[in-house]
């Protein structure tokens, strides 16, 4: 995922700005971390450059 993407991603809960934390990064592209909403805490995961923006209930089915 491209770094300058968290600008414009929202919550999919709640529609709040997601803030970044990065594991693992190669130039301008995260490679693994997540994305977190600090209003209805919830973490979204990114692998292998894709964020996973699924809600909770649907992303292990």
């Amino acid at each position: 995922m491209r770094k300058d993407l968290v600008d414009i991603l929202a919550c999919p809960m709640c529609k709040t700005p997601l803030e970044l934390t990065v594991e693992e990064e190669s130039g301008e592209e995260v490679v693994s971390g997540h994305l977190s909403c600090k209003k209805c805490s919830e973490r979204y995961p990114i692998e292998d450059r894709i964020p996973n923006l699924l809600p909770p209930e649907m992303r292990d089915a």
